[in-house]
């Protein structure tokens, strides 16, 4: 099993001919999640998946595999694409049921909860003020089951609303896509002009690969080594014990994917131990805008590394850049220079992360005619 991650959007707030606005999926094991659904998500997804079923044989996206959609933050191109693609999938008959999941401010959940209105100082890009319009927009006709769920990161506290309503119950913790038993999704705080926080993907710790080699020299049969391989015990012609333990490694360490949304750089709530295998930053700014990155509350490349740092990220990959970037190098050359053990790449639209499961990544880079894999040198 691994965790493929595809990149639908590189650009910033302006969109260009070559970059379109946020949106990512995470595939993996017990099914998809989409981090944020800018602009225009829908028709992205469906050039992604018509490219994966003619150049990936096997592979697929479909959207009845999506399990949860999560937000980041409410500012619009990483929103604005979400009703317009939820309501696609009901006219598709979509049956599956979908989490819906975001940051909100504590304000706006103790309005909620109490039956008040929102405070007048909620700003408009606050997700609760979004998804009451979406609500009055044609969200609340929706007919496959959808779970409205908004919370306050930093204090773990998590509530659901009902779009018919309006109304919002406490919930007692953060709820998971439905069926994941092999992965968990985690909000990770971060530091915006509006609530947010990032995504991690975690696919939970496996057990070692089974060792074929060591099955063939004990002449194991086929149903022998099935169910070795299921970790149960055998007893050989003589009576002995053949333990399934013998035919395993060590047990392989957990992998995750953490997309951080819009964020300044080293949020103060990011540590060491949450350690994902890949991180994938906002770049915004090149370091000659530091003071425009701070204003707005937004990255550099080399504040994506700082970030890394901090987090105990394996891998950096760079993504949501200022329309003035016209070329990644740039950005991908400042980060490098101070990333010190940290790899570190550039995106593009369309690009693959597949995380495997012994934490190697390999970046697979769209061409006309398919994805080409991109080496992805180690910094020392």
């Amino acid at each position: 099993m691994t965790l493929d991650v595809h990149v639908l959007g590189t650009a910033s707030a302006r969109p260009t001919p070559e970059r379109a606005v946020s949106g990512s999926l995470v595939k993996g094991p017990d099914g998809i999640a989409v981090v944020d659904c800018g602009e225009g998500f829908q028709t992205r997804y469906a050039l992604q998946r018509r490219r994966l079923k003619r150049h990936s044989v096997g592979e697929t996206l479909k959207p009845s595999a999506v399990d949860v959609l999560a937000f980041t933050h409410g500012h619009l191109d990483h929103t604005w694409g979400a009703l317009p693609w939820l309501q696609s999938m009901d006219l598709e008959n979509r049956q599956q049921p979908l989490l819906v999941i975001g940051p909100t401010s504590a304000e706006a959940m103790d309005a909620l909860l109490n039956d008040e209105p929102l405070p007048e100082g909620i700003p408009t890009a606050d997700l609760t003020r979004q998804w009451m319009a979406w609500y009055e927009l044609g969200g609340d006709m929706i007919q496959f089951p959808i779970r409205w769920v908004l919370g306050d990161v930093n204090a773990d506290r998590w509530m659901e609303i009902n779009p018919d309503t309006g109304a919002a119950a406490l919930l007692d913790g953060m709820p998971q896509p439905s069926g994941w038993n092999n992965s968990t999704l985690r909000p990770v705080p971060t530091e915006h002009s509006v609530p947010s926080c990032g995504w991690m993907v975690q696919q939970h710790a496996m057990a070692g690969k089974f060792d074929r080699a060591r099955a063939e020299e004990m002449q194991l049969t086929t149903k022998q080594r099935a169910m070795v391989a299921r970790g149960e015990n055998i007893t050989d012609v003589n009576g002995e014990t053949i333990a399934a333990s013998w035919f395993r490694g060590g047990e392989r360490a957990a992998v995750s994917v953490l997309i951080s949304g819009d964020t300044a750089a080293t949020p103060e709530a990011w540590e060491a131990s949450i350690a994902p295998t890949l991180l994938i930053h906002e770049a915004t700014y090149l370091q000659q805008q530091q003071e425009k990155a701070e204003e707005h509350m937004h990255s550099t490349a080399t504040g994506a590394v700082t970030s890394a740092h901090a987090v105990g990220a394996t891998y950096l990959a760079l993504t949501h850049y200022s329309n003035r970037i016209k070329d990644a190098s740039m950005s991908v050359g400042e980060a490098k220079a101070a990333a010190e053990g940290v790899a570190v790449v550039a995106l593009n639209d369309n690009d693959r992360l597949v995380v495997d499961d012994d934490g190697g990544l390999t970046h697979l880079v769209w061409e006309r005619e398919g994805w080409a894999p991109k080496s992805i040198p180690p910094n020392r």
